[in-house]
């Protein structure tokens, strides 16, 4: 009988020696609320990226690269002529490669003959900040009158968004702390010292632009319509608190 007795008579004094430390463990417990703040601000762009180039064919790799260069040297000065600074044109895409002519010919044993080189295109593309929207719709329009036959799209931006981005974080903090003290007042308990602190940033563009803004660009460049609309800045914080429980 006292054999079959002292593995539980065993086990219940480990069980008592762990009892402090659990305890220990459960004291030293912290409560803590994470929470997500998002704050947006919103600024009508004051510049505007464009990639814009000449693409073209000759008989020749050499033929096609001595047109190109002298439709692009055309489309860099006029570029310059506009009023875009040297700094703000940069190449971004140089490329040559053959033109082939397909055929369903087929040969004495039945396989399709291969494709014909019949020439060779030459495709130069710079990319252009331009610091002046008013003048965004004559530099597009002149752009392609003197030769550009390449335009892959115009993003606007803010040249300096250091501020924005201020105001933007403080936005987020400020909604991260009411949706805090929102919590953690229905819950009955109090926000303690902040445990971590982390943050995404984001832009998007809005569709709408100002009407003055807009009638002011349509009289400036009436070949080319442009609409800057708005850019939308947003930080995103997430932020752990402490929760201050009352004993």
């Amino acid at each position: 009988m006292y054999k079959a007795i002292l593995p539980i008579t065993a086990a219940i004094s480990l069980a008592a020696l762990a009892t402090p430390a659990a305890f220990a463990e459960e004291k030293d417990y912290i409560s803590t609320i994470s929470i997500q703040g998002v704050g947006d601000v919103s600024a009508v762009p004051d510049m505007a990226t464009v990639t814009s180039g000449v693409a073209t064919d000759g008989e020749t790799a050499r033929d096609a690269l001595t047109a190109n260069s002298e439709a692009m040297a055309a489309l860099i000065d006029v570029l310059k002529s506009s009023g875009v600074e040297d700094k703000d044109i940069q190449t971004s895409g140089f490329s040559v490669h053959p033109n082939y002519v397909h055929t369903d010919k087929r040969d004495a044993n039945g396989y399709r003959m291969p494709p014909k080189i019949i020439g060779y295109r030459v495709s130069n593309n710079v990319t252009v900040a331009i610091r002046d929207l008013d003048s965004l719709g004559g530099v597009l329009d002149a752009a392609v009158t003197v030769g550009a036959n390449t335009i892959n799209g115009v993003n606007f931006g803010v040249s300096d968004t250091d501020e924005l981005m201020k105001q933007a974080r403080q936005n987020a903090m400020k909604d991260a702390i009411e949706k805090a003290e929102l919590y953690t007042s229905a819950a009955g308990v109090d926000l303690g010292n902040i445990m971590n602190i982390s943050e995404n940033q984001s832009y998007s563009p809005a569709p709408m632009m100002k009407m003055g803004a807009r009638m002011e660009m349509a009289d400036a460049a009436m070949a080319v319509p442009v609409e800057a609309g708005e850019m939308t800045y947003s930080v995103t914080v997430n932020v752990q608190w402490e929760i201050d429980q009352a004993e």
